[in-house]
């Protein structure tokens, strides 16, 4: 999955999690198409060897796909926000094995894998909305942060994945998150390209947390009183650029964009249902 899922243009805190959840799938991507295989080969084994890099910590963390970066996203201050804000975000993953993944977005184990079918479980820490985020939010309250667990759903074709996911959240809106969508990458030279296409549906909860305002809330913010139902919330489309510098150095820019629609669109706290975002990351894989 790309960063497609990162979803820059979702509340501040989620959309910067996701981000870095992500980062590390194009740099797995790198590893396993190293533009450098090739010329190894055909080095001698003694000059060839990195006496360093093997053995010891950095043996280790070899072994577990370890992978550092650092960045900035620029992204809307919460969802449906027409401000924007330039936020910098560190990002480390870890692979143990074939299955399990630990990284900024939490836990993420694949369960099952046949025949281009993946099916996997994941937990980790969704952030909410605090009303000082911006002017336009006061008086709205804040949205506690709360657990997350969920599941996906996956299916490759070639270059083209196709996914279904569901996310719950314990705790903070206790709200319910749907996504269907599809990837498609292509590797040239020492480049990924990436590109994507998503659906978001959400529940009651989710829906009357984020878009919804209440009496007591119109009366402290201004905002008309509003009931937000459960439905289809949002579009996304994405591209992205993974370049492979070196055997250990990638840099990876994206861009995308979201559409807000249904009754997260006709919102009174929606000031701008066009929700625009890129990011850049540069990441070292041991």
């Amino acid at each position: 999955m790309s960063l497609t899922k990162s979803h820059f243009s979702r509340p501040r805190r989620v959309a910067i999690a996701a981000g870095l959840a992500v980062v590390a799938c194009p740099l797995t991507q790198a590893r396993a198409a190293d533009p450098y295989e090739g010329e190894e080969a055909a080095i001698p084994a003694t000059a060839n060897f990195d006496k360093g890099r093997f053995g010891g910590i950095r043996q280790k963390l070899s072994d577990w796909d370890v992978m550092v970066g650092a960045g900035a996203i620029y992204a809307p201050k919460f969802e449906g926000s027409d401000e924007f804000e330039l936020v910098p975000i560190p990002m480390i993953s870890a692979t143990f094995g074939d299955r399990v993944t630990i990284d900024p977005g939490g836990l993420t184990v694949d369960v099952l894998k046949s025949n281009g079918f993946k099916f996997l479980v994941k937990g980790g820490y969704g952030g909410g909305r605090d009303e000082d985020d911006s002017d336009h939010l006061r008086g709205l309250g804040d949205i506690d942060a709360g657990a997350v667990v969920g599941a996906q759903l996956s299916y490759e074709l070639g270059p083209v994945e196709f996914y279904a996911s569901v996310d719950k959240t314990i705790g903070g809106s206790d709200g319910l998150v749907g996504e269907l969508g599809a990837n498609v990458s292509h590797h040239y030279d020492r480049f990924i390209l990436s590109a994507g296409a998503s659906a978001t549906i959400a529940d009651d909860n989710h829906m009357e947390s984020y878009f919804g305002v209440t009496a007591a809330q119109s009366a402290r913010s201004g905002l008309r009183q509003y009931e937000a139902s459960a439905g289809l919330k949002r579009f996304d489309v994405e591209a992205s650029v993974t370049y492979m510098a070196t055997e250990n150095w990638v840099v990876r820019g994206q861009a995308g964009v979201g559409f807000l629609t249904g009754d997260a669109k006709d919102s009174p706290i929606v000031q701008n249902d066009v929700q625009p975002s890129a990011m850049l990351i540069v990441g070292y894989k041991f």
